[in-house]
């Protein structure tokens, strides 16, 4: 899946969102941030925002490789993990397995998303929400909607652009051994996207993962969930519920379907 974020007629820039996501560079320069330790604190944080203490329907969306999806089936939640990746659903059926869980999952994009049945809870996790075009964003929003029961909540976090351009960095290097996942970010004020310029070099070889991220103030989210349908229900900082300020460099949002 290639896709080109047009900022103008003779401006674009390309995000290879099949080659960011790749499950191998991805987890193992990830490794840190999706650790169990990590996990559990934020299955916690859901279990006791999300109201989880009684089984719910649950769709999980990017789930990515089912760290979220089969934690939460584990508690005895019912739980459907939707990814565009076929190499990260097979790692979560496999680790669902394991733990000997039932997780439905299901490959589908989360622009285009039809499923019959309505949701108590929603949760998009590690900053998976705003990758496309802000009609694409706008669309994944209101699939959200749909998908939920009326007072359903939906859970997503990502970053709060005015903290993160305030600490913003031209470029970022992460290493791992030998290995180098660097980025070069600019920041377009018109259209609000961070373009990164990615560059792995893993075992000798190149890889060039570039992709396009839109940053949202917590005035513009606020919008967009009222525009979906949503009515904006608590936003922290982290995951330990501290509260959110204007120096909070993420948004860990909540919001209740109205309408």
């Amino acid at each position: 899946m290639k896709t080109t974020i047009t900022k103008d007629k003779t401006d674009k820039f390309v995000s290879e969102y099949e080659a960011v996501f790749e499950p191998k560079d991805y987890l193992y320069f990830y490794e840190k941030m999706t650790a169990p330790k990590i996990t559990q604190k934020q299955i916690k944080f859901l279990v006791r925002e999300l109201g989880l203490d009684k089984p719910k329907k649950i769709l999980d969306m990017p789930c990515g490789f089912g760290r979220h999806s089969n934690c939460l089936a584990k508690l005895g939640h019912k739980v459907t993990g939707v990814d565009l990746m076929p190499g990260f659903l097979e790692m979560a059926k496999a680790c669902a397995k394991k733990m000997k869980v039932k997780v439905d999952y299901i490959q589908a994009d989360m622009r285009k998303i039809h499923l019959r049945e309505k949701f108590d809870r929603i949760v998009i996790l590690f900053t998976s929400f705003g990758y496309y075009t802000d009609e694409e964003n706008f669309k994944v929003m209101k699939n959200m909607s749909n998908l939920l029961k009326i007072d359903g909540l939906l859970c997503f976090d990502t970053f709060n652009r005015d903290a993160f351009l305030r600490g913003f960095l031209p470029s970022f290097v992460t290493q791992k051994g030998d290995d180098f996942m660097i980025d070069q970010n600019s920041f377009d004020s018109i259209t609000g996207r961070l373009n990164v310029k990615r560059v792995v070099i893993r075992d000798g070889l190149r890889k060039d993962k570039p992709f396009s991220l839109r940053l949202y103030s917590p005035t513009e989210m606020k919008e967009l969930l009222k525009r979906a349908g949503f009515k904006l229900h608590q936003i922290y900082s982290d995951w330990n519920a501290n509260p959110f300020t204007s120096d909070s460099r993420r948004m860990i949002i909540i919001a209740k379907k109205v309408r």
